[in-house]
């Protein structure tokens, strides 16, 4: 499928939702305490966007965001590439892993919070926690699926371990590396606003919304807010895909399947 056929079914099933929040809306199906119409809600979302505090709330989520992020590559890419590079330290690591992966991120937020305070240092550090499994995982797929050929070319040449590490699986990885980011960011989003929204307090997207939901008739802000972190986080899905595609155009995860001719299919067939 092309960039525009991608685009224009996902504005299609976007414009299939809204138009049937709008409809329930409308006819009272739902009440409108509980569901706004669509129309409401995106005319606030629209009003807050060009308001300088709303910004400065979204700005204070970025930031946490971005640095949780920053954390999670900073210490998921060097731990993947020892796990997936050195077997034994993928053999004694291993067992710690699987037993924390299973934790869910938010579940931490009460114990990381009396540990740290209710502040920007729990966001980021619940944030960096779990946004490192989806880089970390990924880094280690990427070096065990690495061509062993250049591999042990360098080692034959008395190349050590790190240099090869550096040389070979690195680049090898990352195209995987590069998936796992995005897939961390959207995890990571995910908790720094779930995290303001416990807190309910302070400055971010999730605090506005917490803080909506406690005023009569709040319900259109909440929506308003919500629709928000989500066109932040399909434009910096979007941005990572793009850029996973300009870079690693040559990997094979990239290439568009094209379907065979029915007659090379054919003549594969007879033979």
């Amino acid at each position: 499928m092309t960039g525009t056929g991608r685009i224009v079914r996902g504005a299609t099933g976007i414009a299939a939702v809204v138009a049937l929040s709008e409809l329930l809306a409308v006819t009272g199906v739902v009440p409108p305490g509980f569901l706004p119409p669509a129309s409401a809600v995106l005319a606030r979302a629209a009003h807050l966007v060009v308001d300088p505090a709303f910004l400065a709330q979204i700005a204070a989520t970025v930031r946490a965001w971005l640095t949780g992020l920053a954390v999670a590559v900073a210490v998921g890419v060097p731990a993947g590439l020892l796990i997936g590079g050195v077997p034994a330290a993928g053999a004694a690591v291993r067992p710690v892993l699987e037993f924390l992966r299973p934790i869910p991120s938010v579940a931490l937020i009460p114990l990381v919070s009396l540990l740290l305070g209710a502040g920007r240092t729990t966001e980021v550090t619940l944030v960096a926690f779990a946004a490192t499994w989806p880089v970390l995982f990924n880094t280690v797929y990427g070096v065990q699926d690495q061509d062993p050929v250049p591999r042990e070319t360098l080692r034959v040449f008395g190349f050590g371990r790190a240099t090869v590490l550096w040389l070979v699986a690195l680049p090898a990885a990352a195209p995987f590396i590069a998936t796992g980011v995005r897939l961390a960011a959207a995890v990571g989003l995910i908790l720094a606003v779930g995290t303001e929204i416990l807190a309910g307090f302070g400055d971010g997207l999730g605090v506005f919304i917490a803080q909506a939901q406690q005023v009569v008739d709040g319900t259109v802000d909440v929506l308003a807010g919500t629709v928000c972190a989500g066109v932040l986080g399909l434009v910096a899905n979007a941005v990572l895909a793009g850029a996973e595609r300009r870079l690693f155009h040559w990997h094979p995860s990239q290439r568009p399947l094209s379907p065979r001719p029915a007659a090379a299919t054919a003549r594969a067939v007879r033979r």
